[in-house]
């Protein structure tokens, strides 16, 4: 016989089966648009928030900065002029750019702290642009060689995938027996291929492309990396021929001493002590009052 305690441990089963619960928010699934095109957000909350609820919708972008799209009911200037709040929680974006990738959270709240709240991903689609690549010239055999590889604009994120002399190089070098020789290490998300310890046989013409979902796959230029010995006979050359500058100079200089080319240094004489002696003002002098002596004598 069905009871009424049979009848509310039935309501109880569907209640926790189906996760109803008061003061609920629900967004739409995560939604993926092309750039400039138009999407809308939706939000849907239960009645118990009551029949006007303040209605909040934030987002933080893929570096976590956040900002609001709408406080307390209004949008905010940054989106004034291209979204709009319609039914009183969903948004409309008239055009959407890279520049709106990320989460957006709508929270309802009431007048007795009552919070909810739902997450929804927009992913603005938007194909990759040729990265930027930095791959070295030359590098010494047994020296770490690293390879970079990034594009700021695809979106979603693009992987990168490495080539070399126009071969698909895998990600795992062990995987494929015409590769299982070489020891690169590779990360298809940050583009980075590194060589820890380089060989000639690593020596060749590489380039990069970055991929994803929203259009075809881009290609940076082409650069040959070459893995060279360390150049133990030109260093040694080099040293010689610098010793022998220097002992060419020294014997230029000697040289030039010997035949007297440099001026010499002047020897210096003493000069003489010379006191001054004013006229003695005594007895008004001997040549004013008296008598006149011969300083010099003249022959007729």
């Amino acid at each position: 016989m069905f009871t009424s305690s049979s009848f509310v441990s039935v309501l109880l089963f569907l209640y926790a089966a189906t996760g109803v619960s008061g003061f609920s928010v629900t967004v739409q699934s995560d939604n993926d648009v092309k750039e400039n095109e138009a999407t809308d957000l939706k939000c849907q909350y239960s009645a118990d928030f009551g029949s006007n609820p303040r209605i909040e919708w934030k987002f933080k972008d893929t570096k976590d900065s956040q900002a609001y799209v709408v406080y307390n009911g209004k949008l905010t200037t940054p989106y004034a002029d291209r979204v709009q709040l319609y039914d009183g929680s969903n948004l409309r974006f008239s055009k959407v750019t890279r520049k709106d990738n990320g989460e957006y959270s709508c929270e309802v709240s009431n007048g007795s702290n009552q919070l909810g709240e739902g997450k929804v991903m927009l992913i603005v689609q938007v194909p990759p642009s040729p990265p930027v690549c930095r791959i070295p010239t030359a590098v010494t055999t047994g020296k770490t060689a690293v390879l970079s590889c990034y594009d700021a604009d695809g979106s979603p994120p693009p992987t990168y995938q490495w080539f070399k002399d126009g071969t698909l190089l895998p990600t795992d070098p062990t995987s494929l027996a015409a590769f299982k020789n070489y020891t690169y290490k590779m990360n298809t998300v940050t583009g980075k291929l590194e060589f820890p310890r380089a060989t000639k046989m690593d020596s060749g013409q590489y380039f990069c492309e970055a991929v994803n979902s929203a259009g075809p796959a881009q290609r940076c230029k082409a650069v040959r990396m070459e893995v060279r010995d360390l150049n133990t006979g030109g260093i040694v050359a080099g040293v010689i021929v610098a010793l022998l500058l220097v002992a060419l100079l020294v014997f230029g200089i000697w040289y030039a001493n010997k035949k007297g080319y440099l001026p010499k240094k002047s020897e210096s004489k003493p000069r003489p002590n010379v006191v001054y002696q004013p006229p003695s003002s005594y007895d008004g002098g001997d040549e004013e009052d008296g008598d006149f002596k011969q300083k010099s004598s003249f022959v007729v």
